[in-house]
């Protein structure tokens, strides 16, 4: 039967709009002091943070970086760098990993007592001479990250307001139970990014534990398939110890000997410090990238090196400054594929070095220099995110030219801003076989190719007589 009338009718667009990846987006594993959030994000699954506020209010602060470097990291990204989001993950439970604190008699000073930070607000317990002290009606307990304790305040309208001591006891967190094995899991939870937050980060980082060989092993792993599709770089510290390298000539040796060798893998050395505050270089250096790939429309095409870092000396874990010459530099960022910082003629302190830790082992350069293997990851991940929505979809030719069609319209719009020299995508017929096609089986050819970091520069110099002659004829 007619279906009587005039009738429009809508088709789909043949060319998608790209899903452009993340790019500079960290996934940073290790302890933050949960029991001081106010709204506690939950352990051991990734947790999404757009401003330094949120990152305090989810995971609590402490200036005691060594016993929870996830707050070095929250420091330097949204302080410093002023760069969001970051997804974090802490691996520490306060409600296993704690122990319980007998009850001790503490001196009332401006009618305050603060115990350590490590103290559970909840689990505060307050005794004057005989009397039970009730929260909120005698004293109230809050952290002050400033002075990095808990404090246990009288309040004027309770009934021990003037006394001069208390007895206090509680549970304790203990951030020393955290384990490798723990730090290990909390990487792992980097597939979960997808489905807890909605994004997909591009950068691991583990501050304080990153040197470790098994860590630094694992971030490599899952930088090479996020969920076993996407892919990224982590971010290492060498060791600065005295049982690492103090001496810039250990670096080769030291990397050698760790397997420091993945063209996923970034090595940075030595640690940074401004003013009484000590980072390490991976911490800033994610930072820097974010900055970067934000100035650059998100892309990653531009290398980190050269760039402004937030410091005023390097040093050593202990806090020993180092300064590095410049010859010493070259070594280190030319020769041995590390990552480290400068402070050269007039520029500042900035971050020296193209390569990642594959370098000098393998020089291709898609894999060896930090930016252009960047925009290999960036790019891939923004085909997966575009074209997964595709998948099984009827292979006939509009879909193959709506794919092509598609890619060649982005990929153009990356060469016309010069992030990319060239690039074309393509099918070709020798990678496309019959019996694929049958299957359902499509390869796409991708060819890119990004800027390299213009490392040297000669100028050539030479007295020409003729100016002699030009000048001084009559």
């Amino acid at each position: 039967m007619a279906n009587l009338g005039i009738h429009v009718l809508e088709q789909a667009t043949a060319v998608s709009i790209p899903v452009v990846a993340d790019s500079g987006l960290p996934y940073v594993t290790g302890v933050a002091p949960i029991h001081t959030a106010s709204k506690p994000g939950k352990v051991n699954t990734p947790i999404l943070c757009t401003s330094w506020d949120e990152a305090v209010a989810k995971l609590g602060f402490s200036y005691d970086w060594e016993t929870y470097p996830l707050c070095e990291f929250i420091y330097s990204h949204f302080q410093l760098f002023g760069c969001q989001p970051v997804i974090f993950c802490n691996v520490m439970d306060p409600a296993k990993m704690k122990d319980d604190v007998a009850a001790q008699e503490y001196d009332v000073d401006e009618h305050m007592v603060r115990l350590p930070l490590a103290a559970i607000s909840s689990t505060v317990n307050v005794t004057s001479g005989e009397t039970v002290l009730a929260e909120d009606e005698d004293y109230s307990v809050y952290y002050d990250d400033k002075t990095d304790s808990c404090v246990v305040e009288l309040l004027e309208t309770g009934s021990s307001y003037n006394a001069d001591k208390l007895t206090i006891n509680y549970t304790a967190v203990a951030p020393n139970e955290v384990v490798l094995a723990d730090i290990v899991e909390g990487i792992g939870h980097v597939d979960d990014c997808m489905t807890a937050v909605g994004k997909i980060p591009d950068t691991f980082c583990a501050p304080s534990w990153s040197h470790n060989t098994v860590v630094a092993a694992i971030m490599a792993t899952k930088s090479a398939g996020i969920m076993g599709l996407f892919h990224g770089k982590c971010l290492i510290d060498a060791d600065s110890s005295a049982e690492g390298v103090t001496e810039y000539s250990q670096l080769a040796g030291y990397k050698n000997k760790n397997n420091f060798v993945d063209e996923n893998q970034i090595v940075c050395w030595p640690m940074v410090k401004l003013g009484d505050y000590k980072f390490h270089l991976s911490t800033q250096l994610a930072g820097l990238m974010a900055k970067v790939d934000t100035l650059n429309s998100g892309c990653p095409y531009e290398s980190p090196s050269n760039k402004a870092l937030k410091m005023d000396t390097c040093c050593l874990e202990d806090g020993t400054e180092i300064n590095l010459s410049w010859p010493q530099v070259n070594i280190v960022a030319g020769d041995y594929g590390v990552v480290t910082a400068v402070n050269f003629l007039v520029g500042g302190w900035v971050a020296k070095g193209n390569y990642t830790a594959c370098y000098p082992g393998n020089t291709d350069v898609k894999d060896m220099f930090i930016p252009v293997s960047r925009m290999f990851d960036w790019v891939g991940n923004t085909l997966i995110r575009t074209f997964w929505s595709k998948l099984d979809k009827p292979m006939n030719r509009r879909l193959i030219d709506s794919i092509l069609d598609t890619c060649n319209i982005w990929l153009s719009g990356l060469v016309g801003t010069e992030r990319l020299l060239g690039a074309r995508a393509v099918m070709l017929e020798n990678e496309n076989n019959l019996l694929d096609l049958m299957a359902g089986i499509l390869h796409i050819h991708i060819y890119i190719t990004p800027p390299s970091p213009m490392q040297q520069c000669d100028f050539i110099l030479e007295y020409d007589t003729s100016y002699v002659e030009s000048a001084l004829a009559a």
